[in-house]
């Protein structure tokens, strides 16, 4: 399995869900106040278990509420996942460590 490349440009978000996906990022996350819950074995990742090694933004062009963000997840367990999440509507849920670790400025 290869890291996801950060570089990468994609139109859509289901096109960026489904390279990830060959790319080995195979775990549907999901984001919790001060964690990242696997979906399907409910593994929780706190923000020192794991490693956001790639991230993709989207703009809606109707209506900012379409606005989102595709994570590439790597945890220290060696779960490799994917967090999609509406950027900026949710923030305030977050405590201080889960918004550092997601936070894009310095990536």
């Amino acid at each position: 399995m290869t890291k996801a490349n950060r570089n990468a440009s994609y139109d859509t978000l289901s096109e960026a869900t489904n390279a990830l996906r060959r790319d080995g990022y195979v775990e549907d996350l999901n984001l919790k106040p001060d964690c990242l819950e696997c979906l399907t074995s409910k593994l929780q990742l706190h923000p020192e278990d794991f490693e956001v090694d790639a991230f993709y933004r989207f703009e809606g062009m109707s209506s900012p509420d379409d606005n989102s963000i595709v994570y590439a997840i790597s945890g220290n367990n060696g779960i490799k996942g994917i967090l999609v999440d509406a950027y900026g509507v949710y923030s305030s849920s977050l405590n201080g460590a889960m918004v550092q670790k997601l936070k894009m400025n310095d990536r």
